[in-house]
């Protein structure tokens, strides 16, 4: 065994001289007696330990499962950490004295002596149970959703009853007479994630930013001391897999809970993986510590109605409710691009008093994540969170966005020594990518259909993700990577053949590999296309297919068995539905249309002389006095019936000849009405934009053609006067810093081969949405939701797309959870859970797409409906073991 653990004695021999010279700081009691009488002890930490029990406290658990030392070890580790550190660090000072620290290191005290004098793998405690076996599986016995079971034998059996055990009876009995914790950590091994706790029935929570929050600023910490990335996984519909654990148990009692999986191994190698999770994991510790009195009674009141008032394709305006405590705080809003991401000083984006915020200078056709909390301006104490909104901005004007996801033939993976099998693999339940014993090395395939693309579809942005939902079997600590590249789909004829999988040269490897110690459980990973990879994917359009094969580690170390993630498809019984679909989301534009349109029209406009027509000048007369040039468009050649956007227009004319121009000039071009083609109405036009850059006269004797440029706004006007049917008029003006006379320059009119011309780029897209939805309905049918409305009757109508949200009335199509999106006037939520008020909204669009104002119900039944908890059987044998807690 290796010596450098400790045993469970040597832990109680250091918190007792600690108590012993620390008296102001510990305080140390036994909370029970396990089945071989041995103590189970808490340690409370505080500044002013006598008072501990009157502030906000962290509760931390450690050691349930007797193999699973990293709980008792980061205990004491933490303990020797704050008494180092006291009262030297601020952080610590401060964490002591507005919180306490309640911590049992080991609650499985006799599980863990006989782990490690006898049986490392042991993982129950040592109750009797009088019929030749042994144990408990003591994170099985809590009263919350406890499931009785029968198999003694079982790693996993639950005990007779739910707190049968002296264990969970003692802790139990202490969570009940402290009504001040407000954050539960339970220390287990191994995974490297967060299992933050639910509440069965799969629906938003409320805490539920929360637990995602406090997780996430945790796994920022542990990231700043070894980059390591830790990933947060609440579990998804509709598997049920955990029952009677303590971290429900905290939960259903209003405690922020969360069990934190540390490591790949339970018995690590000491000096060099053990020391580095308990180093990784004290910061993590302390800012949990510190944040306890965050989701106290002494917090301000979470921010209610955080909501989305408006969005377009380059900013968000969000608004919320006053609340009654608002006159002392102040609100802080954080923003990333990334779901489950830390809430810290890099993410946040505004301090402010309002009830409102916009966020401008954001990218279009992009999803954003928005969290907003209070703070006491004089106790610094921070909010709940109001529940994470997500939103995605407008595409710009010329972009249209379709996202791709595989049918359940074409994702899968294919297994070196499961090759008669891999057919199977496609389309059912999860992919299986790395390598081990059992499958030999894996790889994942996915195919998308880009053929739904239009064919001059011109590819400006493209993202795939996959969702990472288990990654047990990865148990070697730092030690290969995943990554995904592009295949050439004219060399594969086969798909399913592990041999030209394993075989095929990539094109491309899309972005960077993920080594082991980033891969992050229940976050998304996306892969943004580089400028190589979207000219690539350009090119395959032509074949309308894009090959994917996502690949990790193809060799273990000698004495290990795995080294494999498991990533969703969203198929089979296994997989979350179209929630965690791999996808392909694709920004385009089109190929343009390009128009060059003669003048049709010019003139000259001087004080002293009627205008004269076919006649472009413009400079001063010999009063000074400035002359105009006019240029006329007639824009019939467009078709106004159809809508356009203008990616590009400019106006080109060429300079025939200057006269006295003796100091230097310049030219601007602007668009104007003029009601009458007069000098008057010239000079006093109503100038609507100006047109790009000015030219000089020294420019124009070197290069006598100028192209004046419409920027976004002049674009947009010149859209409007094309819709209107109304000519354009364009005014040529001198300029000068000097005084001149009889200063003139001669463009080349109407008439001549160098007539003034407006050349316009241009594509067809439809600018706003389709009527949104009639006669939203949503009725209880056999447990489930339905919901029923009628679709707009328009040309253009592509779909509906409906959201779920238990908060507020989805004001955009991310603003929840997606239920479904396509062409008929019904759906199901069979994954919501029926007896839970929420609102619904349905949206349409069209091919861009635009989406239509929401149509919204609130959805409240009028009976209780029974959840159904479905419990599926493991995929493989290594979640078979892991399942029975082997």
């Amino acid at each position: 065994m290796k010596k450098q653990y400790l045993s469970y004695q040597d832990t109680i021999d250091f918190l007792t001289e600690a108590m012993e010279k620390y008296p102001h700081l510990i305080r140390l009691q036994n909370i029970g007696q396990t089945h071989e009488d041995r103590p189970i002890m808490m340690v409370t930490l505080s500044q002013d330990v006598a008072y501990a029990d009157l502030k906000p406290a962290l509760l931390y658990t450690g050691t349930i499962h007797a193999r699973e030392w990293i709980g008792i070890e980061l205990a004491v580790n933490f303990i020797q950490y704050i008494l180092d550190n006291y009262p030297s660090n601020p952080d610590v000072v401060e964490a002591l004295t507005r919180n306490t620290l309640y911590m049992v290191p080991c609650l499985n005290p006799d599980g863990f002596e006989y782990s490690r004098q006898h049986f490392s793998f042991w993982r129950k405690n040592r109750r009797d149970n009088k019929d030749g076996t042994f144990g408990v599986d003591l994170n099985r016995n809590f009263g919350v959703n406890f499931k009785r079971s029968f198999d003694t034998q079982s790693n996993i059996y639950s005990g007779p009853e739910a707190f049968s055990e002296p264990e969970t009876q003692a802790i139990k009995t202490f969570v009940e007479e402290h009504k001040n914790i407000s954050i539960a950590l339970d220390y287990h091994s191994q995974g490297n994630v967060f299992f933050p706790a639910h509440k069965f029935n799969h629906e938003a929570e409320i805490e539920g930013t929360d637990l995602n929050i406090l997780c996430a600023n945790m796994a920022h910490k542990i990231h700043k001391v070894t980059n390591r990335q830790y990933g947060i996984h609440r579990g998804k519909p509709p598997a049920n897999l955990i029952h009677g654990s303590g971290r429900e148990y905290y939960y259903d009692r209003g405690i922020l809970s969360s069990v934190v999986e540390v490591g790949s191994r339970n018995i690590p190698d000491y000096l060099v993986n053990m020391t580095q999770s308990v180093n990784e994991n004290i910061p993590a510790l302390l800012y949990a510590l510190n944040s306890a009195i965050d989701y106290s009674e002494l917090a301000p009141s979470r921010p209610e109605n955080f909501t989305i008032k408006q969005v377009d394709d380059t900013q968000v305006e969000l608004v919320w409710n006053s609340g009654e405590d608002d006159s002392n705080c102040y609100y802080q809003i954080y923003r990333s691009d990334t779901p489950k991401y830390h809430c810290t000083p890099e993410t946040l984006i505004a301090n402010t008093s309002e009830n409102s915020f916009t966020d401008s200078q954001l990218q279009s056709g992009h999803r954003y994540f928005y969290n907003l909390r209070k703070v006491n301006r004089v106790t610094r104490i921070k909010s709940p969170f109001a529940p994470e909104l997500k939103i995605k901005t407008n595409l710009a004007k010329d972009e249209f966005s379709y996202t791709l996801f595989p049918a359940a033939e074409q994702i899968g993976y294919v297994g070196e020594l499961t090759k008669e099998f891999n057919a199977d693999h496609f389309g059912y339940n999860s992919l299986f990518i790395g390598v081990n014993k059992t499958k030999g090395i894996c790889y994942g395939v996915i195919a998308f259909d880009i053929d739904r693309l239009p064919e001059d579809a011109v590819i400006k942005d493209a993202c795939f993700s996959l969702y990472p939902m288990n990654r047990v079997g990865a148990k070697i600590e730092n030690y290969g990577e995943w990554s995904v590249s592009i295949l050439d789909p004219e060399e594969i004829t086969n798909i399913r053949s592990f041999d030209q999988i394993h075989q095929a040269v990539p094109q491309q490897t899309l972005g960077d590999a993920i080594c082991s110690d980033q891969i992050t459980q229940g976050i998304w990973k996306s892969w943004c296309f580089s400028a190589i990879e979207k000219q690539l994917l350009q090119q395959q359009l032509n074949q309308g297919r894009l090959l994917l094969k996502i690949q990790g580690p193809t060799s273990l170390p000698i004495g290990n068995d795995s080294q494999i993630m498991q990533f969703d498809i969203g198929y089979g019984r296994f997989g979350g539905g179209i929630h965690y679909r791999p996808s392909l989301e694709v920004i385009y534009t089109k190929k343009t249309s390009k128009v060059a349109i003669s003048a049709s029209d010019c003139h000259t406009f001087t004080l002293q002389e009627p205008p004269q027509k076919n006649v472009i000048q413009c400079g001063f007369d010999s009063d000074e006095n400035t002359v105009f040039g006019q240029v006329m468009f007639s824009l019939d050649c467009l078709n106004q019936e159809k809508e356009i956007v203008i990616t590009q227009a400019y106006f080109e004319i060429e300079h025939e000849q200057s006269r006295e121009i003796a100091q230097p000039m310049r030219f601007t071009v602007d668009i104007a009405e003029i009601d009458n083609l007069d000098f008057d109405s010239v000079k006093n036009r109503e100038k609507i934009e100006y047109l790009g850059y000015e030219a000089s006269s020294i420019g124009l004797s070197k290069a006598p053609r100028k192209s004046f440029m419409f920027d976004s706004s002049a674009r947009q006007h010149l859209e409007d006067v094309i819709s209107s049917g109304q000519p354009l008029n364009l005014i040529i003006r001198a300029t000068s810093a000097s005084r001149h006379k009889n200063a003139m320059v001669t463009w080349f009119n109407c008439d001549s081969e160098k007539c003034p011309q407006l050349v316009i780029e241009y594509i067809e897209r439809r600018k706003q949405p389709v009527a949104a939805p009639t006669d939203l309905n949503a009725t209880l049918v056999d447990g489930a939701t339905k919901l029923t409305w009628k679709k707009p009757d328009d040309p253009d109508f592509v779909g509906v797309y409906v959201v779920r949200n238990c908060f507020h009335p989805p004001r955009t199509p991310l603003d929840g959870v997606k239920l479904y999106a396509g062409k008929d006037e019904y759906t199901f939520d069979r994954f919501g859970n029926a007896n839970i008020p929420k609102f619904y909204s349905v949206f349409s669009y069209d091919n861009v797409p635009n989406y239509s104002d929401p149509v919204t119900l609130q959805f409240s039944s009028d009976s209780i409906s029974p959840v159904i908890f479905d419990e599926l059987e493991p995929q493989d044998e290594a979640e078979q073991l892991y399942r029975n807690g082997d």
